[in-house]
């Protein structure tokens, strides 16, 4: 799949998994928030849920059916303590998994974090034809996520491939 000459703008939406974030203190939805803008895409929606997995599935289950829906983009909810449920809750929701991005994230944050880089249960995968990844809830790991990964695999002019190149074919059978 070849990348495009132009820049796709795409609508994503972005959830914050935080029993103790609001609105008004969530610095790594800012970061997503304004990363996303500043690289031309929309954000469609913007919520603060607590850690609950029924929450979270019907928050980002509304945003998979929306057909205007993109991406979604989660912090929070990855680590390892009784609260952080975020996996469960998510991927029962995804049609394919994309094993490749959490052993991405997770090589990439060695050089931050090291050896710890392997608490974060950071993944991705697709729903209805939708991006879905879930991201550590510090805003360094979100900003290592997007400068690193994302930022580039959401860009049509990325080559030799990138994710908006495949939403055409998304939805075949």
């Amino acid at each position: 799949m070849s990348a495009l000459d132009h820049f796709v703008p795409l609508n994503i939406a972005v959830l914050t998994v935080s029993d103790t974030r609001t609105r008004d203190n969530d610095s790594s939805g800012d970061y997503l928030d304004g990363a996303l803008r500043s690289a031309g895409h929309r954000v469609a929606a913007r919520e603060v849920v607590r850690d609950s997995i029924y929450a979270m599935r019907a928050i980002v289950s509304q945003w998979i059916a929306d057909d205007t829906v993109d991406g979604v983009l989660i912090t929070g909810g990855t680590g390892f303590t009784g609260r952080d449920s975020t996996p469960e809750a998510i991927r029962l929701l995804l049609d394919k998994e994309m094993p490749g991005f959490g052993e991405l994230f997770r090589q990439i944050s060695v050089q931050d974090i090291g050896t710890a880089s392997l608490q974060s249960r950071a993944f991705a995968g697709l729903a209805n034809g939708t991006f879905v990844f879930a991201l550590p809830g510090s805003t360094s790991a979100c900003r290592t996520a997007w400068e690193q990964i994302l930022q580039l695999q959401l860009d049509a002019r990325t080559k030799p491939c990138n994710l908006v190149g495949l939403k055409p074919r998304l939805h075949e059978r």
